[in-house]
């Protein structure tokens, strides 16, 4: 049983939106985020980067203020407003290849405690204690984390029927991606979305495991009716786009081409080919030397479990640990992740370069698979999924006060 609830959003004007929502201010370089913060002043990204202007910059709950500050600002002048009344929020992303429909809700911080929500990532304890500061200082969460459920027709009713009408919301963005969002205070819709979900046993989290871990962790501190609660995109998990992550080396550990090939030999059958796109079970794509190759794991060179099968645990356990003595992918500088998205030729580039030595280029994981680690409570290998959608931040905002 899942307990999802309306709640009252506080968000941007509906002549602001296009220019208030931003993507979440990491994936900005340097150069862009001061383009964006100088140039538009609605831009979300000036309530996180509140001393952006500043020559010393705040650390830790003395920056959390200044972000608390300036959302206050933006409440004052009227570019956020908030709902007088609890609704559930209909969001849909279009872009070029896919379109994402889900809805945006306050969900029950007990789900997470109890297992309801399950888990499928590890999260590091000073992460989770520095979201958690940042939720209790300033008083909001304007990031919903992304969960995924088994599909329902009903939910799905009621999508349908609110998308064949006026969005509250419409714009595109640079990325030629279409954001529409609605609002539903119909109490029966209400009802309906909040009668299915509890006949739904389990969400799984796609992306956000810090953002659940620190709500869980504010509610120790601050158990108040909305701390116990966070905000949630949830989305039918037939919608998800799961997307690999290739790894680059830098550097065989001091083998030669042929010494690394022969040592390769040992735990896959490895064929010289003209693709490097794996695309058969147990199968790893791998560029060296200006050469494509395709890896098939022997049957003895792993244990067959649920996370060890995984392409990223095959490559690990046989080929970056034995072989080129990387041990913590999370932390080792030989090693850089590129996402599936990034074409093969500019990996390619990067290897006849000399930037990096060899490249693996991996499958995408299925969502069953995440499914099962998740369900038998483990955890994936480092970098395993990239998953779409990613939400804009400045949407939809939580009040946490």
């Amino acid at each position: 049983m899942a307990i999802v609830r309306p709640f009252k959003a506080i968000r941007p004007t509906r002549d602001k939106v296009s220019l208030v929502a931003s993507r979440s201010y990491l994936s900005y370089s340097d150069e862009t985020l001061k383009e964006k913060l100088e140039h538009n002043p609605f831009t979300f990204l000036h309530i996180i980067n509140p001393d952006y202007k500043d020559k010393i910059k705040r650390n830790g709950i003395e920056k959390f203020k200044l972000v608390k500050n300036k959302f206050n600002e933006f409440i004052q002048k009227k570019h956020l407003i908030q709902d007088n009344k609890d609704a559930f929020y209909i969001y849909q992303q279009k872009s070029t290849t896919h379109t994402f429909s889900g809805i945006i809700a306050a969900t029950a911080v007990s789900d997470y405690l109890n297992g309801n929500i399950k888990k499928h990532e590890h999260t590091i304890t000073a992460r989770e204690e520095m979201f958690k500061d940042y939720l209790d200082t300033t008083g909001f969460n304007a990031d919903p984390v992304l969960l995924s459920y088994q599909k329902d027709n009903s939910i799905n009713a009621i999508l349908s029927k609110y998308q064949e009408t006026r969005a509250e919301y419409e714009f595109t963005t640079t990325n030629k991606s279409l954001h529409k969002l609605w609002v539903v205070h119909d109490s029966n819709d209400i009802e309906i979305v909040t009668s299915a979900f509890k006949n739904i046993n389990s969400l799984y989290i796609a992306d956000g495991h810090h953002r659940c871990a620190s709500s869980a962790l504010l509610t120790k501190t601050n158990n108040t009716e909305q701390s116990k609660c966070f905000m949630s995109f949830l989305i039918s998990e037939d919608q998800l786009n799961i997307i690999n992550f290739n790894r680059l080396i830098k550097g065989l550990n001091n083998l030669s081409v042929n010494g690394f090939l022969q040592k390769l030999n040992s735990n896959f059958q490895v064929n010289e080919t003209s693709n490097c796109n794996p695309s058969n079970k147990d199968e790893i794509g791998m560029y060296l030397d200006g050469r494509c190759f395709l890896l098939t794991a022997k049957k003895d060179s792993y244990i067959n479990d649920c996370v060890n099968r995984l392409d990223p645990a095959i490559l690990a356990n046989n080929i970056l640990a034995p072989i080129l003595d990387i041990t913590d992918e999370k932390t080792d500088k030989n090693i850089s992740f590129e996402a599936g998205s990034t074409p093969l030729s500019v990996i390619k580039q990067k290897i006849d370069n000399g930037e990096f030595t060899v490249a693996f280029i991996l499958k995408p994981i299925p969502f069953s698979a995440i499914k099962e680690v998740a369900n038998k409570n483990k955890f994936m290998p480092p970098k395993s999924t990239y998953i779409e959608p990613k939400l804009r931040s400045g949407l939809t905002i939580y009040s946490l006060d």
